[in-house]
């Protein structure tokens, strides 16, 4: 028998690390000004590369913010000359990723060595140019636009301004080994099929992006953890009536003290972090602008996945299997000549 002593140190496998540092970024928009809300992002991810993070998450369409005029201002009110203005400057402000809009965030993720995951309002050329998703854009530590994936199912009113998105964006992403990263947004969080697709790829560090509140988050973010055996990131917005510029049209019946949340306060955050057992590793932050980050350890993930692997071992899939069409939904298909 060979004697491991006198096996070379140079030859040895060194130690992968395991933990990493990971954060939120809880902050407010500056409601419909694209650059200035671009301006919070870029300093929150610095602020996030500072602590040592290697990924930092931001809310669900924060730019160039949530639509919240649609349920204060009678969204349904059909040809309502207040909800085509506003809407209007809501595409106008819009992230279109075919331009230089996201620039400046992807110089920042290439700076810090950091990865994002980015909420966005986005003008889709490849439809038309005049149509909004709710898309969460993933930007790699290169800076590199890794995917876009487009809200399956924009949320009652959100039907307004938002159109339907596809699977083409239901992937996972592998630059944070031992991490696999994915993300979805609001809503498809509660979607049992949506989750399993994530699933299914081997995600263990979940991204789930909110528009903002605890109402939320809460229950949410411990289900889908103990649920997937994973670490879920579950990234909030904070809008408030300082939020709102003065440029703003009909911000006053936007504030109004009939409306709901007459405090002015539209969405308190509910930002939180839950770990592969389901329990707080951050409860939901509340009312505050604020990095929020933690050190996560990929070993948490393997212990808790010893009894429940909801894509390995428990899955049966010569019983029960998902079929998901990712390719890009497109109004037309041209063919020419040549």
């Amino acid at each position: 028998m060979a004697d491991v002593t006198s096996v070379p140190h140079a030859v040895a496998r060194e130690r992968v690390p395991f933990d990493m540092n990971v954060s939120i970024a809880q902050i407010a928009p500056v409601l419909l000004a694209r650059q200035r809300t671009l301006d919070k992002v870029v300093a929150s991810i610095g602020s996030a590369a500072s602590e040592g993070s290697r990924l930092v998450a931001f809310g669900e369409s924060l730019v160039p913010g949530y639509p919240c005029w649609l349920s204060r201002l009678g969204g349904a009110r059909f040809d309502d000359e207040r909800n085509k203005s506003i809407h209007a400057m809501y595409v106008d402000q819009a992230v279109d990723l075919n331009a230089d809009h996201l620039d400046g965030v992807r110089e920042a993720c290439r700076a810090g060595s950091i990865a994002a995951v980015v909420g966005v309002a986005e003008r889709a050329r490849d439809r038309g140019g005049h149509t909004l998703f709710c898309s969460a854009v993933t930007i790699a530590p290169t800076g590199d636009i890794a995917s876009v994936h487009r809200k399956l199912v924009p949320t009652y009113e959100e039907r307004l301004c938002w159109s339907h998105g596809d699977a083409h964006g239901l992937v996972s992403h592998r630059f944070l080994e031992p991490f696999t990263l994915g993300s979805l947004n609001c809503w498809e969080n509660w979607m049992p099929l949506t989750r399993a697709a994530m699933q299914a790829q081997g995600v263990d560090l979940h991204v789930a992006i909110w528009p903002g509140g605890d109402v939320n988050t809460r229950d949410i973010t411990r289900f889908i953890a103990r649920e997937s055996r994973s670490y879920v990131l579950s990234a909030s917005g904070l809008m408030r009536a300082a939020d709102v510029p003065d440029s703003l049209p009909w911000k006053a019946e936007l504030l109004a003290d009939d409306q709901p949340s007459s405090d002015g306060v539209m969405h308190n955050g509910g930002s939180a972090i839950a770990g592969p057992d389901g329990e707080w590793v951050v409860e939901p932050v509340i009312g505050e602008e604020r990095v929020i980050t933690v050190e996560i350890d990929q070993e948490r993930v393997r212990r808790e996945r010893q009894n429940f692997d909801p894509a390995g071992h428990y899955a049966r899939p010569e019983l029960l299997s998902l079929l998901v069409d990712r390719r890009r939904s497109s109004p037309a298909v041209f063919r020419d000549d040549g």
